[in-house]
């Protein structure tokens, strides 16, 4: 086997690894409570995404046409 190949097959077995739940490490305290917040967030709360890191998609479809409102600030380049 070449070094490339070794390579290889170490990083595919590191790769496959159990996955555990979510803990902190011994001796390491969880993350502050948020200040507005009445309970500190459980592992899964703090890894679930937000709306705001993903946001839903609007695919709602053009149902009849619209004139648009007139823009004042939309002008042709200069020149």
């Amino acid at each position: 086997m070449t070094r490339i190949g070794i390579i290889a097959l170490a990083l595919a077995l590191a790769g496959c690894g159990g996955r555990t739940a979510l803990a902190p490490k011994a001796g390491d305290a969880p993350p502050p409570k948020p200040a507005a917040a009445a309970t500190a967030p459980t592992p899964d709360q703090l890894m679930t995404p937000t709306t705001q890191s993903r946001p839903e998609r609007n695919d709602e479809l053009l149902r009849r046409s619209e004139e648009r409102q007139d823009d004042h600030f939309d002008l042709p380049p200069p020149g």
